[in-house]
């Protein structure tokens, strides 16, 4: 792996859905800081809180509710949170099998979704009382899909084999 590598990234955002957890009562009070806290260990800053753009009755959804949390990582923090990401997030990750081809989309994002944060060594299964997902997205500065696949293979991320 190139230390140059890092360079040819733009940035590598960590987005989380919060779903049903913000329909519950004493949500903004209880459940919003502890997962702001427990997302902030993961990524190593604090996210930005994003709201709903508009109403949605469907899924009982009112505009302004706390609907995720997203971080964007750039230089240092980046290059460090893809390290851990590759060399000891993806290989704790049940039944692992490598990242899908069709992960990349057509200008070279590729994006990795984990089921649980608790395949970070930074959260305590015991002491956690929150459950959530995250999405990883890279974004890489060429807007190709075959260089962009050339520069994940570099940097280490582990593709499934056909």
């Amino acid at each position: 792996m190139k230390e140059n590598s890092y360079k040819n990234l733009e940035k590598l955002v960590v987005n989380t859905g919060l779903g049903r957890l913000s329909s519950q009562p004493n949500f903004e009070d209880k459940l919003l800081p502890e997962l702001v806290k427990e997302f902030s260990v993961i990524v190593g800053q604090k996210p930005a809180i994003r709201a709903a753009k508009k109403s949605i009755a469907g899924f009982k959804l009112r505009m302004g509710t706390v609907v995720g949390l997203k971080a964007t990582l750039r230089k240092k923090r980046m290059e460090q949170f893809l390290k851990k990401l590759i060399n000891v997030v993806l290989p704790r990750v049940r039944d692992f099998r490598g990242v899908k081809n069709t992960a990349i989309d057509q200008n070279g994002n590729l994006s990795i979704g984990l089921k649980d944060q608790l395949v970070f060594p930074e959260v305590s299964p015991e002491t956690s009382r929150v459950n959530f997902g995250l999405e990883v997205t890279l974004v890489p500065k060429s807007k190709n899909k075959e260089k962009a696949v050339e520069l994940y293979k570099e940097l280490g991320i582990p593709f499934s084999k056909k």
